[in-house]
């Protein structure tokens, strides 16, 4: 069963984004695939995504994106890992 498109933009605290990016990166370096929650919905992202950071100016504004990115498959991966 599919799940609709979501396309949201959450703020976070900046205790919450510490947190956050700590266990990511933690996930990230032990090389396994881990479960995060964002803005009330929790999944899982695959050890086969793909990490990218982005910079855009532009109209007064600056913007530094990080993005994790992976295609929807039947592969399952083993270890879940931890919630981030």
């Amino acid at each position: 069963m599919s799940k609709p498109d979501r396309d949201i933009e959450k703020i976070y605290a900046t205790e919450e984004v510490v947190a956050k990016l700590r266990r990511l990166a933690d996930a990230l370096e032990s090389g396994k695939s881990f479960r995060i929650q964002i803005a009330g919905e929790r999944f899982r992202v695959p050890v086969r995504a793909e990490f990218s950071i982005e910079h855009e100016r532009g109209d007064g504004e600056e913007e530094v994106e990080f993005q994790l990115r992976w295609t929807l498959d039947d592969e399952v991966d083993d270890d879940a890992g931890p919630v981030v």
